[in-house]
């Protein structure tokens, strides 16, 4: 995405199962996303973002829990941790962690972990999660 901020796409697509008619939103295929890709799509006032990462796919609603900004069109970033000495028990700087990448909301800085959602800070904290399905090389958010 070369840090620009994501386009969002108007799509609509429904079908009954189980007794509840359920939306399968269309977002593209698989190879149309390299790794730390993601597309914002919408299906009339609900925006989602849709995320690949380490070869999965995650989505979440585009509404950051603490202000209501566009956070799924943030910045995709590995978390960022101190360095703590283990025998001083002081600080040494700062560092990317090897596993946990977070999505950082433009608008005020809140982080989310990509695999869960949740804020780093408080699990009780987390985005609105989709669920993701690759069929035949297609993606689909259900909602």
């Amino acid at each position: 995405m070369n840090g620009e901020c994501p386009k969002v796409r108007h799509i609509k697509s429904t079908s009954y199962r189980g007794g509840r008619t359920l939306a399968d939103i269309y977002v593209g295929r698989t190879e149309e996303f390299g790794d730390r890709d993601r597309k914002i799509i919408a299906q009339g006032d609900l925006e989602i973002g849709v995320f690949h990462v380490d070869g999965e796919f995650y989505a979440y609603e585009n509404n950051c829990v603490h202000q209501g900004g566009p956070a799924c069109q943030g910045k995709i970033i590995n978390k960022v941790e101190e360095v703590i000495h283990e025998t001083e028990k002081t600080a040494h700087g700062l560092k990317f962690s090897e596993t946990d990448v977070h999505i950082v909301c433009p608008w005020h800085g809140y982080e989310y972990n990509v695999r869960d959602g949740r804020h780093p800070g408080s699990k009780n904290i987390r985005l609105r999660p989709f669920k993701v399905d690759v069929k035949d090389g297609e993606v689909y958010v259900v909602v």
